[in-house]
């Protein structure tokens, strides 16, 4: 686990790795060839000597890596090119690839298992690939300006990119305040963008600008169904797979341990690792939070957390997380390289932090159960699309109109306005709504002033979005194109960014044994009703878990993974919030109109409508304005 960076027909200005010393420590190398240029900077995990040294090359010279992530299936890759007569210097993994890389070419994408981003020169044919994970596990950035291209595990590297344009991106930042984050290939800078999971840019040295940017994978939802009554049989499968998936990311040269909120999924893999090594005292991490949560839909973890603790005989280790916001959160936004709205990412760093300081590099997680198994209120949602077929368009309206008049006074009404946002819109537009915090799709518009909403809408917005829909297998059901949308959109660009940057500020690497390749194919052929049943989110997961956890584990409540919001809003925030979002500020800025940010306040003081989360978008843009727009 490291940073990579790299340019073709530019300069990185002298400090740009020491930007991103914090995801690799260890050791830093830099090679050039012609006019691209190869840089690396190490978290040793698998061979920690000196021969797993990057930026790699192979033996005659002629490809040179720098790459970022685990191949958990390496060394049966090994096994394979040992038989073609390679020969290898180290036992790291990056040898491994670059050396299948050799043998298989591109083909090698078909079969490796992992989490990864990685630049290789092919000096013989003259070009740079740049590849990204079949998931999105593991992030990576492009800059691109006539012939110039540059990239980036962050991107804050390019601020030290000669003559680096940073123009805005006004559509990512409608996105931002919409959804909180920003889907598919949008960041902030009109010309940098992520690299989409799954995909790889073949570039020319020669021609830059003649790049080919190719899907090498497809996510495995494709309507192809298991029979629900062989319930038992999946059952048996899904816990055959999280064995191998959890025993292929234990694999480490250094010491490793779990984020174990006390919530099923992280509970689970804990229990499945436990199960596989019963004499191994596995160190675990939890957070233990004073903030008020009374009223606000949340269960305490801790309880729980120390409950699986006690119930598997592992090490718990309690992080307090009482934090102060205002001088964490400029520092937060920093790490994230983009205006992601969500406290949440406090608690990764906090935990990777403290795990570092016991000297453990590596921490499996439950992220992505969720995702795809369906754990979120938005898919128990579309269990009322039926009734909302059979009710009468004006006792629809009648009904939605009632429940937007109601003050959002509570957690209930809170829920319910976002549910009936798009009531009067066919299904797919309904999902879409799901993942918009505004009260409707043009309210974002009215937040940018006149000379740069301009050609804006609807649908430049939620493009990302339509665009996977229409890709989409015809025979998905209605709940498997919504998890599929999740885990191509919320999953990729929200939940796996803000895990990769927080745990590697602290240096450390943050595993994802549901995202397995094995578990994600299956989950893609388990039937609706073995995911939501009767309501019960993740019930094919919650029986597996049954062989493992006891009941009070499994069917307890869910709990968000942050912080009560609203609460910080109206204590350690309001003066962030007069000061950034003031009328004076927002003139000067000519970004967002002053009249509107300053209702949208308002409103939201008067429980008229829950904008708690909008603005705290608004205050990560500002605050990423302010640390990454350097023209402005």
């Amino acid at each position: 686990m490291c940073g990579i960076v790299g340019s073709v027909n530019c300069n990185f200005i002298n400090g740009h790795l020491s930007l991103l010393q914090h995801r690799g420590p260890d050791n830093s190398g830099e090679i050039r060839y012609k006019n691209a240029t190869l840089a690396h900077l190490r978290l040793s995990i698998l061979d920690t000597s000196s021969s797993g040294h990057q930026p790699m090359q192979t033996d005659d010279g002629n490809l040179a890596i720098t790459f970022n992530g685990e191949i958990y299936n390496h060394m049966e890759l090994r096994q394979e090119l040992s038989k073609q007569g390679y020969t290898f210097n180290s036992g790291s993994d990056t040898e491994t690839l670059l050396k299948g890389w050799d043998f298989w070419g591109k083909n090698i994408l078909e079969k490796i298992n992992g989490i990864f981003a990685f630049a290789i020169i092919n000096k013989k044919k003259n070009k740079l690939f740049l590849v990204r994970d079949q998931i999105g596990i593991k992030p990576l950035y492009i800059y691109e300006k006539g012939s110039v291209v540059a990239f980036s595990s962050e991107l804050k590297s390019f601020g030290y990119l000669d003559k680096f344009d940073d123009t805005l991106n006004v559509t990512a930042l409608a996105q931002y305040l919409s959804f909180l984050w920003a889907p598919g290939k949008e960041t902030p800078y009109q010309l940098v963008h992520k690299l989409l999971p799954g995909h790889y840019l073949e570039i020319p040295l020669s021609e830059p600008s003649k790049k080919n940017e190719i899907k090498y994978y497809q996510l495995p939802f494709v309507g192809n169904y298991l029979q629900p009554e062989r319930e038992n049989g999946i059952i048996d499968q899904l816990d055959e797979r999280l064995k191998r998936s959890v025993e292929r990311q234990l694999l480490s040269d250094v010491p490793l341990g779990f984020f174990l909120s006390g919530g099923l999924d992280s509970s689970l893999i804990v229990a499945i690792a436990k199960n596989l090594y019963p004499d191994t005292k596995f160190n675990c991490f939890t957070v233990s939070s004073k903030m008020d949560r009374e009223g606000k839909g949340f269960e305490d973890d801790l309880p729980y957390a120390k409950k699986v603790a006690e119930h598997l005989n592992v090490d718990l280790n309690i992080v307090e997380s009482d934090f102060n916001i205002t001088n964490e959160f400029d520092h937060m936004i920093w790490h994230l390289d983009e205006p992601q709205a969500d406290p949440s990412p406090i608690h990764v760093y906090k935990i990777s932090k403290e795990a570092r300081n016991l000297g453990i590099k590596v921490l499996l997680g439950g992220t992505a159960g969720d995702d795809l198994f369906s754990g979120y209120r938005r898919h128990q949602a579309l269990k009322y699309d039926k009734i909302l077929e059979c009710m009468p368009s004006g006792l629809r309206k009648t009904a939605q109109m009632a429940i937007n008049n109601l003050p959002a006074s509570s957690l209930l009404v809170r829920r319910l306005k976002k549910l009936s946002r798009d009531w009067e819109k066919p299904i797919k537009q309904r999902m879409l709504g799901y993942f918009n915090w505004l009260p409707d799709d043009n309210y974002v518009f009215s937040l940018f002033g006149e000379n740069v909403n301009i050609g804006m809408s609807p649908q430049c917005v939620y493009s990302y979005f339509e665009q996977i829909l229409h890709q989409q297998h015809p025979n998905l059901s209605t709940l498997d194109q919504l998890l599929y949308l999740e885990i191509k959109t919320f999953l990729v660009d929200h939940n796996l960014n803000y895990t990769d940057k927080m745990s590697m500020a602290a240096g450390v690497e943050a595993r994802v044994p549901y995202l397995d390749k094995e578990i994600v194919e299956l989950a893609g052929m388990i039937p609706s009703q073995l995911k939501l049943r009767n309501g019960e989110t993740k019930y094919v997961l919650k029986k597996v878990a049954e062989r493992y956890l006891p009941d009070e584990v499994i069917y307890r409540s869910k709990t968000g993974f942050g912080a009560p919001v609203q609460n910080l809003l109206k204590s350690e925030l309001k003066p962030m919030i007069h000061d950034r979002l003031s009328r004076k500020h927002l003139s000067k800025q000519g970004i967002f109109n002053p009249d509107a940010v300053q209702r949208m306040i308002k409103e939201n003081d008067s429980k008229h409508f829950d904008f708690s989360y909008p603005l705290w978008s608004m205050l990560a843009i500002q605050s990423w304005l302010k640390q990454f727009k350097w023209s402005l």
